[in-house]
């Protein structure tokens, strides 16, 4: 186990480029011409940084970023 000792700045900075990462993600999966192969490694690629994002954001946060079936358009 690892700890991270960051202020408040650090914190909101590491938020909004998890935020960013996981936007595109999910934007990306969207995309219909993305080989499935690659889907998949996007997807836990996201879920590591959701895991990352549930521990600097709020609950509310946690919420919007939380995937759902209609997330996957397209099934892999």
């Amino acid at each position: 186990m690892l700890g991270l000792l960051i202020n408040e700045r650090e914190k909101q900075e590491i938020e909004y480029l998890l935020k960013r990462e996981m936007d595109e993600i999910l934007f990306d999966l969207k995309d219909g011409r993305i080989d499935h192969i690659v889907k998949r490694a996007m997807d836990e690629r996201y879920k590591i940084l959701f895991s990352l994002f549930k521990r600097v954001a709020s609950h509310k946060e946690c919420l919007k970023y939380i995937k759902t079936d209609k997330d996957k358009k397209t099934p892999y």
